[in-house]
């Protein structure tokens, strides 16, 4: 079976006045299925390369596959459809619109994907919530719940279009302990019972016991892993 992500020599430079180089010269292959932490002390790249792997950034060098499609050819377009289409993403801060409910918010990535109508959109944003335990708040505001309930409302908005992948930087790092476990052990379900990939960046050595496998990065380069 192909990896569902997988990167050639990629690498990712700033040229400034002060040349830096985020990502080195990286080769990796993440399988479907696998639940992947990315560690590393801070500058050393792990958010530069969970971009490059979720096509938020383009490479300055190599090349990227995502389910066996070589995407160093897309344009912004095809870039942007793939990502809707196969990959889904938590970040530290929510990003949750505050405007929006918060069954709008878990939506919104269904609705911008268009194939499918608003009654079945709804239903499986409101299906998600109760699996994630937050649906008695759909139809709250975001600055009406808590933290850990907004990072449970980011994870069902990840999961709307069935990604293959979920990517996620510094998931719990902003959400007290009790919160974070809770993520984190989201986060592990999502592989070992729904089968999902995720790849995950953390400073968390007791999130990352929970991978598969733990990446090390120094320097913009894997060390082990």
């Amino acid at each position: 079976m192909s990896p569902v992500l997988q990167v050639e020599q990629l690498s990712k430079r700033l040229e400034d006045e002060i040349p830096v180089t985020l990502v080195d010269n990286i080769s990796l292959e993440i399988a479907a299925g696998e639940f992947v932490c990315i560690m590393g002390p801070s500058g050393s790249g792990k958010s530069s390369l969970l971009y490059l792997l979720g096509l938020l950034d383009i490479p300055s060098a190599g090349r990227i596959w995502l389910d066996g499609e070589d995407t160093s050819h897309f344009g912004e377009d095809q870039l942007a459809k793939r990502r809707l289409e196969k990959l889904g993403f938590v970040f530290q801060f929510h990003f949750l619109l505050a405007e929006f409910t918060v069954v709008d918010n878990v939506a919104l990535p269904m609705q911008r994907l268009g194939r499918h109508p608003q009654p079945a959109i709804r239903q499986r944003a409101l299906s998600l919530l109760e699996q994630l335990g937050v649906a008695d708040h759909a139809h709250k505001y975001p600055h009406q719940i808590s933290g850990g309930q907004r990072q449970r409302v980011a994870i069902a908005r990840a999961l709307i279009n069935d990604p293959l992948v979920i990517l996620a930087d510094e998931p719990t790092g902003n959400l007290d302990t009790a919160s974070g476990e809770r993520v984190q052990q989201i986060l592990a379900d999502l592989t070992h019972e729904m089968g999902k990939t995720v790849v995950a960046v953390t400073h968390d050595p007791a999130f990352a016991h929970r991978a598969d496998r733990q990446i090390m990065l120094v320097d913009g380069r894997i060390q082990s892993g």
